[in-house]
């Protein structure tokens, strides 16, 4: 059975996952290999997993996140100028580089990553019109989406967040 505990063991090869191209294809962005290398795509049963989980609490029951489910939401905006801007934004946040965090796109698209990768590379992870992207850690304390409609929220228990 899949946990948090056991779910870094159902990572499969880059070249499996069905986005790859956003990260490996110059015509939309070709990561540096040492950037590559810690991207940790999920395989079905994994990606299921965390859909399901996200699910089972109704994380976006509304939206963004269910009613009273964090004490704090944040938002921003994006647009074609601002990615400096979200960065700092997505910094801000107060997490360590090295947090690893899970993407949830769809019920069998999802991966791992450290948190320094997603600040560096959201418009990667996140294509504005066609996306809803969820992230999480495994204490659901926190919790951003990436909204199609061109924002993004984070909401939070602030008493939990790290610092």
């Amino acid at each position: 059975m899949i946990s948090f505990d056991n779910i870094k063991e159902h990572i499969i090869d880059l070249n499996d996952f069905q986005l790859k191209w956003r990260f490996t294809d110059t015509n939309y962005n070709l990561l540096p290999e040492a950037h590559l290398e810690q991207l940790m795509p999920l395989n079905k049963e994994a990606s299921t997993f965390l859909w399901r989980h996200i699910l089972t609490v109704d994380l976006h029951k509304d939206i963004p996140f269910k009613k009273g489910f964090f004490k704090s939401i944040d938002k921003a905006k994006l647009s074609d100028v601002n990615t400096s801007e979200i960065k700092k934004w997505l910094y801000q946040r107060g997490f360590s580089f090295d947090k690893e965090v899970y993407l949830s796109w769809q019920p069998e698209e999802a991966m791992v990553v450290p948190w320094k990768i997603l600040i560096k590379y959201f418009d990667d992870f996140y294509y504005s019109g066609s996306d809803d992207l969820t992230v999480i850690d495994a204490s659901l304390h926190w919790a951003l989406l990436f909204y199609h409609e061109s924002e993004i929220y984070f909401g939070s228990n602030e008493k939990h967040r790290p610092s």
